[in-house]
């Protein structure tokens, strides 16, 4: 077999992981591969997927942030990582070192040390640069992942999760086993935004 298709192996294994850093939000350590493969053959059969904690190339940023504050290894990424979503997405070694090999590819990071067989990586000129070039989708990345940490916790409160699954309830009752007429319709609609820009205000 000549080197050039087994350089194409390892290209084509590279980009296959670097997608995974696009997994949903209970992307842990175990399954990822197993639960992306279940859910995209829920898309072809038109069921709509959860939403992803990480959008695609979301990793990249987050790790080159991270290294800009400190030289780091893949595990220490890791649990960083796990922490600034306070648990609630902890990319796999599967996911964070293929991302780490793409980022030395580019020149955005560099191996600066060794310690107890773990490669030691600091960000480079380029990775800085890159990083200020893209300091607002980086912005909005970290206060999505602040929201939706939040949002996970808020949704954990057993008054919270009653009081949601009390709306839900009413709505299912009103909408699915009564005719609604347009006027009524309105009104619900009404109530659900000025409760919605209520929240919205709360200091």
């Amino acid at each position: 077999m000549d080197k050039h298709h087994h350089h194409g192996d390892r290209q084509g294994r590279r980009e296959q992981h670097l997608d995974q850093d696009k997994q949903h939000e209970t992307g842990r350590a175990h399954g990822e591969k197993r639960d992306g493969d279940r859910g995209r053959r829920a898309e072809r059969h038109g069921v709509q997927r959860r939403q992803r904690f990480l959008a695609h190339g979301d990793l990249r940023l987050i790790i080159l942030d991270l290294l800009s504050r400190s030289a780091s290894h893949g595990y220490e990424l890791i649990k960083a990582i796990e922490s600034l979503t306070l648990g609630h997405y902890s990319p796999s070694p599967g996911v964070i070192y293929p991302t780490l090999d793409f980022l030395q590819e580019q020149e955005h990071i560099r191996v600066s040390d060794e310690l107890n067989g773990r490669k030691i990586l600091e960000i480079s000129d380029s990775g800085r640069q890159f990083l200020a070039d893209n300091a607002e989708p980086l912005h909005k990345i970290l206060e999505r992942i602040k929201a939706r940490a939040v949002g996970a916790e808020l949704r954990k409160n057993p008054e919270m999760k009653r009081a949601i699954d009390n709306i839900k309830s009413v709505l299912d009752l009103k909408m699915n086993h009564h005719k609604i007429d347009d006027d009524t319709l309105k009104k619900i609609i009404g109530i659900i935004d000025n409760a919605a820009q209520e929240i919205a205000q709360l200091p």
